[in-house]
Order: C-alpha cells, then sequence, then structure tokens
C-alpha cells in the first residue's frame, strides 16, 4: 500500500513539474504567439529588442507575414535596426492604414493584441471582427509630445504605435475621437482594447491620460523590464 502511494505521489509530482516548467505564464518559459498573455509576456517581448533573428523567427513560426526594413538612422535619438512591416497577407489578418513601420518587438506585441484582445473584444461587444486599423504613424523622429525639448519618444525608435480607429468587417468604424465616451457598445468595446493591451504593452496612453490623447491610444514598449504604465 506505501509503495501504490508513493507511486501515486510522484506521478503527481512528475505532473506537476511538467505543467510549472512548460507553463506559458511563467517567467522561464519561451514566448510564443500561440500562447496566452501572461504576467511575463511584456518582459520576454521587450528581450527581442536586441535578437532580431529570434524575432523574425516567432513571426515565421505562427505564419504572420512581414517584410524586414533597412535600418535608419536619423540623428543618435532617431534610429533603429530590426524594423518590420507586417504584410498582412494571411486570411483574416487584420491591416494597419497606413502601413505601420515598426520594430520587430513592436509587430510581435501588435500581433498578439489583435488576435488575443481585438478581435475578442469586437465580436463581444459590436458581433463583428476589426478588418482594418486606421493609426496616425508609428516611427516619427521626434521628442514626447512633439516639442523642442525633453525627451525623445518611443516613436523615434519604431518602438510605438498611435491607433485612430477600427474598421469593422460589416463597414462600420469605431474612433477613439468619436466614441471613446459614447456610453455604447462602440465605447465599451475601446476601452476593452485599452484594457487588454495594458498587460502587454509597457505604455498604453489613451483620452483618459489627458487632452493630447483624445483622439488615439497611444502603445508602445519602453524598456522598464516588464514595468508597465497604463492610462
Amino acid at each position: 500500500m506505501r509503495l501504490v502511494l508513493l507511486i501515486i505521489a510522484l506521478a503527481l509530482l512528475l505532473r506537476g513539474y511538467e505543467w510549472v516548467a512548460h507553463d506559458s505564464r511563467m517567467p522561464w518559459t519561451p514566448l510564443s504567439l500561440a500562447a496566452p498573455i501572461g504576467p511575463f509576456t511584456t518582459r520576454k517581448i521587450g528581450a527581442l529588442a536586441g535578437d532580431s533573428p529570434r524575432c523574425h523567427q516567432l513571426l515565421e513560426q505562427a505564419s504572420i507575414g512581414y517584410t524586414p526594413l533597412p535600418p535608419v538612422t536619423a540623428g543618435p535619438n532617431c534610429s533603429y535596426d530590426n524594423g518590420v512591416t507586417l504584410t498582412r497577407d494571411q486570411p483574416q489578418a487584420i491591416a494597419y492604414r497606413p502601413a505601420a513601420r515598426t520594430s520587430c518587438p513592436m509587430a510581435i506585441s501588435l500581433v498578439l493584441w489583435e488576435k488575443q484582445i481585438v478581435n475578442a473584444a469586437a465580436r463581444e461587444h459590436l458581433g463583428t471582427t476589426v478588418e482594418t486599423i486606421t493609426t496616425f504613424g508609428s516611427y516619427s523622429c521626434r521628442r514626447i509630445g512633439g516639442g523642442q525639448t525633453g525627451n525623445f519618444s518611443e516613436h523615434a525608435t519604431a518602438n510605438a504605435i498611435d491607433i485612430a480607429a477600427f474598421r469593422l468587417a460589416d463597414g462600420r468604424t469605431v474612433s477613439v475621437a468619436g466614441h471613446w465616451d459614447a456610453d455604447d457598445e462602440r465605447s465599451r468595446f475601446l476601452k476593452e482594447v485599452r484594457d487588454g493591451a495594458c498587460t502587454l504593452f509597457a505604455t498604453t496612453l489613451s483620452p483618459d491620460y489627458n487632452k493630447a490623447h483624445a483622439d488615439h491610444l497611444h502603445l508602445d514598449q519602453a524598456p522598464r523590464g516588464g514595468y508597465q504604465y497604463c492610462r
């Protein structure tokens, strides 16, 4: 009887070890675009900043079409060497207008956001899916707030994107400027995609932050070691 109990205990222990060792929510498991967003996903994405081959491999393993971009150097604060454009030639992929030029880690983040947050929220609140995301741009050599002084924006390293509106599969458009405070299914959709972004991006800023963000969601992967700022 003791031997049987010992065997059962060892089996449970091994099963628990296998679960912990391979659970995508753990900090030591590799990033996968097929795994649910977890508490260490942002940190894992951040680790791709200096590893373009691994970042490209993740896109390829998930059959995500992309085009590598040539390096850009526009001064000491405005450059990137790991840029990509998502080609969105796979079925049911969300297109960006204009096409987003982002760092590869930002592209990984956008793919996860689309797949696990944006379309799920669209189906729940709007009964359809998203076909196109309208942006105010991604790479831009500028300082935070567009001023002449201060720190440079994450846009200056292709590590950010500003989301303005969502074109739905049924032809409707939901915009941050027009529907954030609509108090209906459109505003509920927008706030859910913002809240979901907060679990994934290092920085998520919305109209709840300040007037400068009244018409868009700012998403970036600032290198903070996994710390996230959400408003």
